[in-house]
């Protein structure tokens, strides 16, 4: 079994659904002869060539325009945003049509198109580089917003999005776009949407994150073995859906709760978590939900990255406050 970063991840897994798919076309900015701004659409129109993967104008309400007539006349558009936070002049497009043409159309027509784009911060880059708006999209009904954490998460997810009948946004943590490697199976196979992991079991504090923020995570969860504090670390993988069942079966267990994640506080998923829990598990938890987010302002410019982002010392500071509370 081959061992792949994210970004052969990606790229491998749209090479084989491609071959099992005539109808997918990839778009967007240096897409093609370029290979993507990260690369990770390298070698595809060498393969499959120019009328399946088109390097567009500098436009993300055009390319994000012209996949939707292509989807709802029967193609499959694979549409890539160079970075999330250039995503907004096509937002109209997204809120008003492609989120609602299935309801719109009482279900004659479909718009499978999946949006990919590099996602968060990590990487020291300028404003609208580093953005996690993840949540502008999760509250809009008839998206699913995925977030792997993994090259083995990844495949699995891109390839249920390139066969799913409805819009999907997938977002790519560029933090960790060839951070490392893992073993994923060259064989097809999908992740369900709105299913969670458990990335590791523990019985003191439920962290629940997703994206980049699972391997810090999980170096925060190594550190705190040392004060024998047991952490399990839920991966969401999806934050619409989100998998409540899986969140409240490990808050009931451990009876404490973290919520990590790099979008602003504000509104955040972590605070949607945290509603969830206080409707369903309030009487299990032994002290508040804790969140551990980035702060409500723009990305800062990259001196100040490492102070804005959750980090390891602020989850085992979240973690040790719910623990003596």
């Amino acid at each position: 079994m081959p061992k792949m970063n994210l970004v052969e991840a990606i790229n491998a897994t749209l090479f084989q659904e491609m071959e099992l798919n005539d109808k997918i076309v990839v778009m967007g900015e240096d897409v093609g002869v370029d290979g993507g701004v990260f690369r990770v659409t390298e070698g595809l129109i060498k393969k499959f060539g120019e009328q399946r993967v088109i390097d567009t104008p500098l436009a993300e309400s055009g390319i994000i325009g012209a996949a939707i007539g292509m989807a709802i006349y029967g193609l499959k558009p694979v549409t890539e945003i160079q970075f999330e936070g250039f995503i907004f002049p096509a937002y109209e497009q997204i809120v008003s049509h492609i989120a609602r043409i299935r309801t719109r159309s009482h279900g004659s027509y479909k718009c499978p198109i999946v949006l990919r784009s590099p996602y968060g911060g990590g990487v020291r880059a300028l404003e609208h580089h580093s953005e996690a708006p993840e949540t502008l999209y999760a509250h809009v009904p008839g998206l699913t917003v995925v977030i792997p954490s993994s090259p083995y998460d990844a495949k699995g997810l891109l390839s249920n999005a390139l066969q799913a009948e409805d819009p999907v946004i997938f977002f790519e943590p560029k933090r960790i776009y060839r951070a490392f490697k893992e073993e994923v199976p060259e064989e097809r196979y999908t992740i369900p949407f709105g299913q969670a992991k458990i990335v590791q079991e523990g019985h003191d504090v439920t962290i629940i994150t997703y994206g980049a923020m699972v391997r810090v995570s999980m170096e925060a969860a190594e550190l705190l073995k040392e004060k024998n504090i047991s952490c399990e670390i839920v991966d969401l993988r999806t934050v619409s859906p989100i998998d409540t069942e899986t969140i409240i079966s490990s808050v009931r267990k451990t009876g404490r709760c973290v919520v990590v994640h790099e979008a602003p506080r504000n509104l955040g998923i972590g605070a949607e978590i945290s509603a969830r829990i206080n409707e369903k598990a309030l009487l299990d938890l032994k002290a508040p939900v804790k969140r551990v987010t980035a702060y409500d302002v723009v990305t800062p410019l990259p001196k100040l990255e490492d102070f804005h982002f959750p980090n390891a010392e602020k989850i085992i500071n979240a973690v040790n406050y719910v623990m003596g509370f």
